[in-house]
């Protein structure tokens, strides 16, 4: 399929989602939601993508919101609902913390690498707080702008203190685009786990996905909801759900294959059965 505001490559068992508005360091439209949306759907279907990459072209990752759209906001809404010309209230989308862009993080069960190819800023942190593995490019940098243009910084906000020192989320929320976040310091603190030379990112992302890939499907699937439904909860709880995914994958065909590959000194065929 063609898209007017992203580019989708799917192979070796890998899909790289592109965000491709460059013009506008890749800003967030209405468009842009609606064809991640399907593509998110799509990919989560596909027996033939086991792992995601998400980058941007360009400058920048994504910078956020596009705020051009806000110049037509309808300040007598109180109830600041985005309705994107549905009916009020009447799909869970509006019910919901808006996710714009994001992936469904909490819903699928594929592993999301994300490639910080230059700034990431306001929406855009939420590829990079949301992703399971994420490494940059030595040209990428970190900013909340919310405050700075009149906005709250809400579920970004929240998400960057899930994944940072509480102090050091703090300051970004709070000193919006007169400070950012280097891509060493973003390193030094965790928020990215690898920084690769700018033309190496995207190799080096592919490298990842193939790395994960080895591995059995399933059971990375099972490992990755187990850890981020687990943060959602208690300890005690997340233990009982986390030795659920391990009783689920233990009944698969590939539980049975990779012992047996092991042992037989052989690399392992996995059917994602």
């Amino acid at each position: 399929m063609s898209y007017e505001t992203i580019e989708v490559e799917i192979r070796d068992r890998t899909a790289c989602v592109t965000l491709n508005r460059p013009h506008v360091l890749n800003a967030i439209n209405d468009e842009m939601i609606a064809e991640l949306a399907g593509v998110y759907a799509e990919l989560e279907a596909r027996d033939d993508v086991w792992t995601l990459i998400l980058t941007g072209t360009g400058r920048a990752l994504c910078v956020g919101a596009d705020v051009s759209k806000a110049d037509g906001h309808d300040t007598t809404n109180a109830a600041g609902i985005d309705t994107q010309g549905e009916p009020v209230l009447s799909s869970m989308r509006q019910w919901d913390a808006p996710q714009e862009a994001t992936p469904p993080w909490l819903q699928t069960t594929k592993p999301i690498i994300c490639a910080v190819n230059g700034l990431a800023c306001g929406a855009g942190l939420d590829f990079v707080t949301t992703a399971d593995v994420t490494i940059a490019s030595d040209q990428a940098a970190f900013m909340d702008p919310h405050v700075s243009i009149g906005l709250t910084s809400g579920r970004e906000a929240v998400r960057l203190a899930r994944v940072l020192p509480l102090p050091v989320a703090m300051r970004m929320a709070l000193t919006g685009k007169h400070e950012r976040l280097s891509v060493e310091r973003a390193f030094d603190l965790g928020l990215v786990t690898e920084v690769v030379a700018h033309d190496d990112l995207m190799s080096r992302a592919w490298e990842v996905a193939a790395i994960i890939n080895r591995n059995a499907p399933l059971a990375v699937r099972g490992t990755r909801m187990a850890i981020r439904k687990g943060l959602t909860l208690p300890i005690y709880e997340a233990e009982l759900i986390a030795e659920n995914y391990r009783m689920k994958v233990a009944l698969t065909k590939d539980a049975v294959e990779g012992p047996r590959a092991f042992m037989e000194k052989r690399d392992p065929e996995w059917t994602s059965s």
